[in-house]
Formats: structure tokens, sequence, C-alpha cells
């Protein structure tokens, strides 16, 4: 997966036949290139694209717009942060370990907007951000840093989804056990 995205967008819906027909307007709308179209759980489906901001803009309210009955969640997120593309394919790494943030939603695509909040906020590293594969349809995102950054980029991220009603609850671990970390993360 690239990391230089202009904008991603996402597509949440409750409906996997939705959801596929949805993915498959957005691509025909315009210029983007799919980052993923997947079920998720409990019986959803997550279309992800990238492109040009406008191209985004208008793939996501095609999809948007296919099946309204069906939309759960969605974004855009224009300049998104390079470490959340890299927490969702799963190539973030550990690193370094500090105080562990953990930030949880109530929907999948609702924690990628809170993870790119939160990096963007404080001087922290993404982790992880997991969405609804065996969540029961929630998402959660794990940071680490500094214990003064992690607490304000886990207040940033999750400001966004409680915005929304979709904050489930956050935390911040000072100084995790060791195995505890490498277990989470």
């Amino acid at each position: 997966m690239s990391e230089s995205f202009t904008a991603v967008g996402m597509v949440e819906f409750n409906s996997i036949a939705a959801g596929i027909d949805a993915a498959d307007q957005m691509v025909k709308t315009a210029q983007v290139d799919p980052i993923f179209f997947k079920t998720i759980c409990p019986g959803k489906f997550v279309a992800a694209i990238s492109g040009d901001v406008a191209a985004v803009t208008s793939s996501v309210n095609a999809g948007r717009d296919t099946h309204t009955d069906a939309l759960v969640d969605w974004f855009i997120i224009p300049n998104i942060h390079r470490d959340v593309i890299r927490a969702l394919s799963g190539s973030a790494g550990i690193g370094e370990r500090g105080a562990l943030g953990v930030i949880e939603t109530f929907s999948a695509v609702s924690i990628v907007v809170a993870a790119d909040a939160a990096v963007k906020a404080a001087d922290v590293r993404l982790l992880d951000v997991r969405m609804a594969l065996g969540l029961g349809g929630k998402g959660y995102a794990l940071l680490t840093g500094d214990v003064a950054a992690v607490e304000a980029a886990v207040e940033a991220g999750s400001a966004t989804a409680a915005d929304n009603g979709l904050l489930v609850g956050n935390i911040v671990i000072p100084s995790p056990v060791q195995s505890v970390f490498e277990q989470m993360a």
C-alpha cells in the first residue's frame, strides 16, 4: 500500500450486498484507487478508496447515495496521516515502548477518523488500528509515546468519535507491563 494518499474515503454498510453494489458505484463514479473492499463483523461491509480530494469526495458521495438505507458511517480525510495507513495495513511495527493509549469506537469507520486526529494532535506512534473483525462492529486504535503526548492524542482522537456519538471509551496506561504491551501491539 502506498504511503502518499492525497485523500482517503471509507463508507460502511450494514449489508454486504449493498456494500458491494456501492463499492462498484464508487469506482465507476470517479478516478479512485481501491484500498480495500471487505466484509467486517457483524455482517457489515466497508469500502475504502484513495485519490485526489475531489475524486474521493465524488466517489464517497456516490457510495453513500447508492444505499442510504444501509449506510452506517463514512468519512473523507484529505491528507491522511501516513501512520494510519501503516497501522491499517499491519506494517506499523512496535518500535519504542512508552505509555499505551487506547481509543475504542462503535463503528469501524469512526476509529480511522479518531486515529488520524490522534496522530495529528501529538507526537505519538500509532501501533494498530483494528476494524470490526471479531469486535462486534467496533474499532480500536493503539498509540504509544510519552505520557503527556499519549494523553493529548487520546483526547483528540476520542473527541472526534464523541462528537458523532461513537466513542465507547478510552484509556491511557502510563507504564504498561512489557508482556501486555507485546500482546496488544
